[in-house]
């Protein structure tokens, strides 16, 4: 019995959301804190309007024509992370990001472990903007 090869495609959905935060690490002194994160270490932090893109990868169904229903991918990311974010402070009022520095690096890998659970190997990247000039993207890679 002999299989099509189906096309692979990336599917990308973009969400943006509203937060505050405050860059700080707690094994740092008051002054290394500021060295590092400047302004963003404010006591009472500063805020950013974040674009969130979810890639996942995958074969086009021939019956469909669709790798995923991206309503599926919105409804994922609304209610796994964005309900939990969006109009928060993120060192405050996040259960998500709670005891978490949230930088936009740390806030991409949370996000991918959030989505990993429910897409599974489709989730092939998750890319935060934190503004239109810094932005993170992370596709599950460790390194020891």
């Amino acid at each position: 019995m002999t299989t099509e090869a189906r096309p692979v495609v990336y599917l990308t959905r973009r969400e943006t959301f509203c937060a505050g935060h405050r860059l700080w690490a707690e094994a740092l002194s008051d002054a290394e804190n500021h060295a590092l994160f400047g302004p963003c270490a404010r006591e009472y932090g500063h805020g950013h309007n974040y674009v969130l893109e979810v890639t996942l990868r995958g074969p086009v169904d021939p019956q469909t024509g669709v790798v995923v229903n991206l309503t599926d991918i919105r409804d994922a990311t609304r209610d796994l992370i964005l309900d939990d974010v969006d109009h928060r402070h993120l060192n405050h009022d996040s259960v998500l990001c709670r005891g978490l520095n949230p930088t936009v690096e740390n806030l991409a890998v949370l996000f991918w472990s959030v989505l990993r659970e429910h897409f599974g190997e489709a989730l092939y990247e998750v890319k935060l903007h934190e503004t239109e000039k810094n932005w993170a993207v992370y596709r599950g890679e460790v390194q020891t």
